[in-house]
């Protein structure tokens, strides 16, 4: 396995597919996910004579199981080793959910300071912030939260089943096209990380606040949201968001998930495409 060691010693596992020579395109996995989430995408960009690279963040997917260092700053600093590493430059950035707030923070914290970065892509992704704040009020109660660390705490396997079941892919919806190989691949790739990691990873997702990072971001970002993302609700995260960027478009999809990337990677691909292209 490809594997770099960070600074305080966790192993981070990435794929590094395509010509070296290309451009390079990193992918930012969501909660609690790996980097196979993004299958559909890396093949995609892959045929089109792209690099692709994609990682698994620590305490997930193959990366080491570590007990700390569950927070932004790590996942940030962790994405920056696989850049360094690999030493990518003119890079786009394309993250989903909590992966679109490590892109976010990578990108503002690393790559952008460093000119490694071109363009930045967030999909259903979690910034500014996604609990109520008094500064916030749009945001989720901290009790929906406490709820997943509960369903989590309890029985990780069962939880893991019942979150792609239902709102993640909006397969809850009357008129969804349930897909079981879809609920599959998500609690295989859930139940490979560890259960600290996810349960920690809960808090990063929800109690970060990227508004500082997104207004120093400059590079053309695409914002990308569903209007029925029953797991990141629109209103708080991506028309925020887009406002708080310097360089930013906005496109929302009607009556798609969360998931979209994957229940709907033939709309999304060719939009992430001609942004990248544009």
């Amino acid at each position: 396995m490809s594997t770099v060691t960070t600074k305080d010693g966790v192993e981070i596992f990435y794929k590094d597919w395509g010509p070296k020579t290309a451009q390079p395109i990193m992918f930012h996995h969501g909660w609690p996910l790996s980097a196979d989430d993004w299958d559909a995408q890396m093949l995609f960009f892959l045929e089109r004579g792209y690099r692709v690279v994609a990682h698994d963040r620590r305490g997930h997917g193959r990366s080491t199981q570590v007990g700390d260092g569950h927070d932004m700053d790590h996942y940030a600093a962790d994405a920056a080793a696989v850049v360094e590493h690999l030493d990518l430059r003119n890079t786009v950035h394309v993250g989903h959910s909590t992966g679109g707030g490590e892109a976010t923070h990578y990108v503002a914290r690393h790559g952008q300071p460093q000119g490694r970065v071109a363009k930045l892509v967030i999909i259903g992704a979690v910034p500014p912030l996604m609990v109520k704040t008094d500064a916030n009020p749009g945001g989720l109660p901290i009790e929906v939260f406490d709820g997943l660390r509960q369903q989590l705490a309890a029985n990780r396997s069962q939880f893991y089943h019942d979150l792609p079941a239902g709102p993640f892919y909006g397969f809850n919806r009357p008129d969804a096209k349930v897909s079981e190989p879809i609920i599959n691949n998500w609690w295989r790739q859930g139940m490979m990380g560890g259960a600290k990691a996810h349960y920690d990873g809960i808090k990063v997702f929800s109690e970060t606040d990227f508004t500082e990072d997104l207004k120093i971001i400059t590079v053309p970002t695409l914002v990308m949201h569903g209007d029925d993302d029953q797991i990141v609700p629109i209103a708080a995260s991506a028309l925020l968001s887009s406002k708080l960027l310097q360089n930013a478009t906005l496109r929302v999809y009607e009556k798609l998930p969360h998931g979209m990337c994957t229940t709907h990677a033939d709309i999304i691909n060719p939009d992430i495409f001609a942004f990248i292209k544009g």
